[in-house]
């Protein structure tokens, strides 16, 4: 597949700022991460027997009013709004690029990223309560603060020993939104960003999903060059996985249709299995063969809805299994393309309310350290400039 440009419509998004697409990035991601928290480890299946039919919109708990005690494990308040670790992963990396004002690395990870996770009470939504944000993210996340923080490991091969899945790629909009229009520059800042976190595959698709909001970003951009763009920079089973899903994708006008067919589509890659809550003995191992499920199916949603928000992200919610990650990807994809205006706005206000976050605010500051890091590259390229032409003895 060289290319996805059999759709219903090659339209060109229409002309927005830089500001409003980074704002319906993170805001379009924000919102899809809190619709799809309720339902995430369920099938498409469980999802219909639980709410009789397909998600439209924000619901309650899974486990109704014994969230608290339903999963021990994991007692936390899923639904009515809540967002989850990805968005609290992805404002954490928005303020961490406040403090640098530059392009990050994998030592940023460690000198920024990890205090923020284990020195600062924040509120957290599905805690309903004040707390670090060590004691909400999953176990693949609170291995940057083992490996880093009392491990000391170079940061740059932190990541390799983690259990291979989405935790990198579903924080990484903001250095797609950094590197907006640049999706090469997004793609190696993700790569090298995600070292810390992440080895092999699922370091390499926090580098294509950075690319993939970069290249959402750009003035003439349409779900297809989005697409396009992931396949020219993917890797191995990831750029296979995408190319399967994407090719599938095309031939869909609708998600209820599709959602089958994706899944098919991405299970030769996907490690974990059939069964979500039961992984498969070879799960989130590294691999050159094999892919996340989310990002895939997350750029296939994309495709079928031809990059319409509600659509997009209603079927990354309704497709189950980890869901609000995926839906937290479609999200920040479509937001980038359409802005905030494309978002249902009763979605953002109940999301801003229940989450008790003012989710345009981390919007505010990327879009001024984008500036700022604009002009430092501008500066930078042009001294290279200087350099290179007295080097071959240009004039």
């Amino acid at each position: 597949m060289t290319s996805t440009t059999p759709m219903r419509s090659d339209a060109k998004t229409t002309a927005l700022t830089l500001d409003e697409r980074i704002t319906g990035a993170l805001v379009g991601a924000a919102v899809g991460d809190a619709l799809g928290g309720p339902v995430e480890g369920r099938s498409p299946e469980q999802i219909v027997a639980r709410h009789g039919g397909r998600i439209s919109g924000v619901v309650g708990p899974w486990d109704g009013d014994d969230w608290r005690t339903a999963r021990p494990i994991a007692p936390y308040h899923k639904g009515d709004g809540h967002v989850t670790d990805d968005t609290l992963m992805t404002h954490a990396l928005v303020r961490v690029y406040g403090a640098v004002r530059d392009h990050l690395d994998a030592y940023a990870v460690a000198d920024h990223l990890v205090p923020e996770l284990i020195s600062t009470p924040r509120w957290i939504p599905e805690l309903e309560a004040d707390a670090l944000p060590l004691q909400r993210i999953f176990l693949a996340e609170k291995w940057i603060v083992a490996r880093l923080h009392y491990g000391h490991v170079d940061p740059r091969e932190a990541g390799s020993g983690n259990i291979v899945n989405c935790g990198a790629a579903m924080y990484m909009a903001p250095v797609g939104l950094v590197n907006a229009a640049h999706p090469q520059a997004a793609y190696a800042e993700a790569l090298d960003v995600a070292g810390a976190h992440q080895s092999s595959y699922g370091r390499e698709a926090a580098g294509v999903l950075a690319a993939a909001v970069a290249a959402a970003c750009a003035p003439d951009a349409t779900p297809a060059t989005v697409v396009d763009t992931c396949l020219s920079l993917a890797k191995d089973g990831t750029r296979a996985a995408i190319e399967a899903v994407c090719e599938v994708a095309v031939r869909h006008r609708d998600f209820e249709s599709a959602l089958t067919p994706l899944r098919t589509a991405v299970a030769p890659f996907d490690t974990v299995g059939p069964d979500y809550r039961a992984p498969s003995l070879g799960a989130r191992r590294p691999s050159r063969l094999h892919s996340i499920e989310e990002l895939p199916i997350a750029l296939g949603m994309l495709l079928v809805a031809d990059g319409d928000y509600r659509h997009a992200v209603l079927g990354s919610v309704n497709y189950g299994r980890d869901c609000d990650s995926i839906a937290t990807m479609s999200g920040a994809i479509a937001g980038a393309l359409h802005g905030e205006r494309a978002i249902p706005a009763t979605w953002v206000k109940t999301v801003a309310e229940a989450s008790r976050l003012d989710l345009h605010a981390p919007a505010r500051t990327l879009a001024d350290v984008s500036r700022d890091v604009f002009v430092r590259d501008t500066a930078r390229r042009r001294a290279h400039e200087s350099a290179f032409a007295a080097l071959v003895g240009t004039p």
